[in-house]
């Protein structure tokens, strides 16, 4: 019995694909948060009066206390497991969405939204369930992480018609109590299989083993050759310009479609394409990843979507359009998740939550930059053109980034380009 229980508890075992599957619907019940603040905005709006600058607020808010909740929640995974994170994450959602359905004004909701919801409620269901889906894979990591990962988008693919027909049937405010209830119940239930530590990785195998690794051994102290304050710095900064570049069409292609004469139906309808191919994209990424490896897969991201930025520029009828919003969604969804195995795959294992947390949180901010910096520049050139220039830019950065620390780990390795994982 005690050789049963030791076995199901190994990376790649019945129990992490079992893990995974429950990861993914945490994911998909607790990445509801950034999804619904906007569908409950025009309604908001209205019962309180206030300007659209003012009822956009809470969502800002939100990903910020998004971004800053994944480091403080991966960091407390790492000390003490990924299950009493879920546990606390869970209480707070569900009382979140609860005070944001009993708020008594935008002070209240935006509080309620940013502190419960963000910072310690929906941000334990991305950066630590990452971290922790790395930690049980060492054969097929890359396509694990992608399957964790799709969790986010799957959430934004369910939720807001979900939230859409309760706001049309009873209203904004039951709707989020009735959503606090349910995610708070199942979010903690299901935190419950989360009880098992990871394996320690020293022990099942060597350091190099991770899926795509350049060389058996690799010295996790110094990743690429550079300490690990600057191979962290370059990786955050990597994270911010490729969103920067991902934020342009994503925050601006509902505008673009009706400054160009199609109306914003079609924009949403190119932005829900962009999602549905987002999530194909990082299952063939995973794929990919496992065989050449978390920085080979950044760049060939970085580079694909730099190449559907620029067509763009000269193509703008609607059919041409969808075709390129696809292209997008095709090209860019699985860069994000990369990070995460890059982070395994390079730094010590029981740094990988909050380290991994530190990325995604700067991902998060080229997101929000990247949204109102393409806004700024429309503003002042009248048109989207220069905007997606401006993108390009961000997104050459991050690929000139991800060249340089591929280099470096070429250089160190000897100039194995394509070494297949361990197995």
């Amino acid at each position: 019995m005690k050789t049963s229980e030791t076995n199901i508890h190994q990376p790649d075992s019945r129990y992490a694909m079992v893990r995974l599957g429950l990861t993914l619907l945490i994911m998909t019940v607790g990445s509801s948060g950034m999804y619904v603040v906007s569908v409950m905005l025009p309604a908001v709006q209205a019962e309180f009066g206030i300007a659209r600058a003012d009822a956009s607020l809470p969502y800002t808010l939100l990903m910020l206390g998004f971004g800053f909740g994944g480091v403080l929640m991966g960091k407390l995974a790492d000390r003490i497991g990924v299950m009493k994170p879920l546990l606390i994450g869970a209480v707070f959602l569900g009382a979140g969405y609860v005070a944001t359905g009993f708020s008594g004004g935008i002070v209240s909701f935006t509080m309620a939204q940013a502190l419960l919801v963000g910072l310690l409620g929906s941000s334990v269901a991305f950066a630590p369930l990452v971290a922790d889906t790395s930690l049980w894979f060492v054969k097929r990591r890359g396509i694990a992480v992608a399957v964790c990962a799709s969790g986010n988008y799957l959430a934004g693919a369910v939720w807001p018609p979900i939230a859409q027909h309760f706001v049309e049937t009873v209203g904004w405010r039951q709707t989020y109590i009735g959503m606090g209830i349910f995610c708070g119940v199942t979010m903690a239930l299901l935190a419950m299989f989360f009880r098992a530590r990871p394996p320690a990785l020293a022990e099942v195998a060597p350091a190099g083993a991770a899926s795509g690794a350049a060389a058996p051994v690799r010295d996790m102290t110094r990743p690429f050759g550079l300490s690990t304050g600057a191979a962290q710095s370059l990786l955050c900064i990597a994270g911010v310009a490729c969103c920067v570049a991902m934020a342009m069409p994503q925050v601006h292609i509902v505008a673009y479609c009706g400054d160009l004469g199609y109306g914003p139906a079609q924009g949403a309808i190119m932005l829900s394409l962009m999602l549905g191919f987002g999530i194909v994209s990082r299952l063939v990424s995973g794929a990919i990843c496992d065989r050449i490896g978390g920085l080979r897969t950044l760049l060939l991201g970085g580079v694909l979507q730099c190449v559907a930025l620029l067509l763009f520029l000269p193509f703008d009828g609607l059919v041409p359009l969808y075709v390129i919003s696809a292209l997008f969604g095709l090209f860019q969804g699985g860069i994000v998740p990369s990070y995460a195995i890059i982070v395994r795959e390079h730094f010590p294992p029981k740094e990988a939550g909050g380290r991994v947390g530190t990325v995604l949180m700067f991902t998060l901010f080229g997101m929000a930059l990247g949204g109102w910096m393409s806004g700024k520049v429309f503003d002042l050139t009248g048109s989207y053109h220069a905007a997606f220039i401006n993108g390009i830019g961000w997104n050459l950065v991050n690929v000139s980034i991800a060249s340089f620390l591929l280099f470096r780990t070429l250089r160190r390795s000897g100039g194995r380009v394509f070494a297949l994982p361990a197995r």
